[in-house]
């Protein structure tokens, strides 16, 4: 029996306690539908935390490290009682067959570890993976999956996910993928508006996106005249929703099926912070999985 009596920490705002929702919604529709098929099922969550993901991280030393370069956009919100998307997957029903945490935090391990004995008959099923997520990720990825399939939600405290993991879950053809993309928290705030972007601000975006060639297509030059008559260029940069859609439209390029929306999560001043993004691998259940997704992130917006 699950333990009911530990009081879960505070946790999450808003935007926190919209995508957990959407989550929720997804898995148990995902193992409904896979129930009657031959597939061993498993939930992989990237950034797994403590098991209640706490976004009032008020270590700013350590927010840097995690990639988050703009810590005052994720000041703190109204807080509620809330459970983080590990928990929300192990209480989802029908069950995966097997669940993966992934988190590179030696302490918040030790705290994933703990849940087992919250959910003891499950417990067996739940590994824990301390290590670096694009690492651990494109590892799981690299294993055969043609009797596989997996719901990967990806959660970054900011800007650690890679390009090549997103086309590593992408090659497995089994895996359907629930990514936060950090338009405002990250890329919007690199893409600086006079176009000079410092050399380290380039290769974190390089990472993230996949290519070299996203400053061509989110900054454009115009010719105006001036009150002389003499002609002068100014960089324009591109606006948020072509920011949101460009990195969208990358991820169809290499998954079956992409939400054409994705939800966009605000903060309490509604300044844009992630995008929660939906892609599948397999092509055959795409339909589904897309129809599914795109009811849930219908009122995200």
């Amino acid at each position: 029996m699950e333990n009911t009596h530990a009081t879960p920490p505070r946790f999450g705002g808003d935007w926190t306690s919209t995508k957990l929702k959407v989550l929720a919604g997804y898995l148990e529709s995902y193992t409904t539908a896979l129930q009657a098929r031959p597939f061993k099922t498993a939930y992989i969550d990237a950034f797994a935390g403590s098991g209640y993901r706490d976004a009032r991280r008020k270590d700013s030393n350590e927010t840097l490290s995690q990639g988050l370069l703009f810590p005052d956009l994720a000041k703190e919100e109204p807080q509620a009682l809330l459970e983080g998307s590990a928990r929300l997957a192990l209480r989802a029903r029908p069950r995966f067959n097997k669940y993966i945490f992934i988190e590179q935090n030696a302490e918040r391990c030790a705290a994933l570890e703990a849940i087992k004995q919250d959910f003891p008959d499950m417990a067996d099923d739940i590994l824990i993976h301390q290590g670096d997520a694009n690492e651990e990720i494109q590892n799981l990825c690299s294993k055969k999956w043609d009797s596989r399939r997996a719901v990967l939600f990806l959660d970054p405290y900011g800007m650690q996910v890679e390009w090549t993991t997103i086309e590593a879950i992408a090659q497995t053809k089994a895996i359907d993928l629930w990514l936060l993309f950090p338009l405002g928290i990250g890329v919007n705030r690199l893409l600086t508006r006079s176009g000079e972007i410092p050399e380290s601000w380039q290769r974190r975006l390089n990472l993230l996106l996949g290519t070299e060639d996203w400053y061509d297509e989110l900054y454009n030059t115009q010719t105006n005249l001036d009150i002389f008559g003499d002609e002068r260029e100014r960089v324009v940069k591109a606006k948020t929703e072509t920011i949101g859609r460009y990195f969208n439209d990358r991820l169809k390029n290499i998954f079956a099926g992409v939400a054409d929306k994705p939800g966009v999560l605000r903060n309490s001043v509604n300044n844009p912070l992630y995008l929660l993004c939906f892609a599948v691998a397999n092509e055959r259940g795409k339909e589904i999985a897309l129809r599914i997704a795109e009811h849930l992130l219908r009122d995200v917006r």
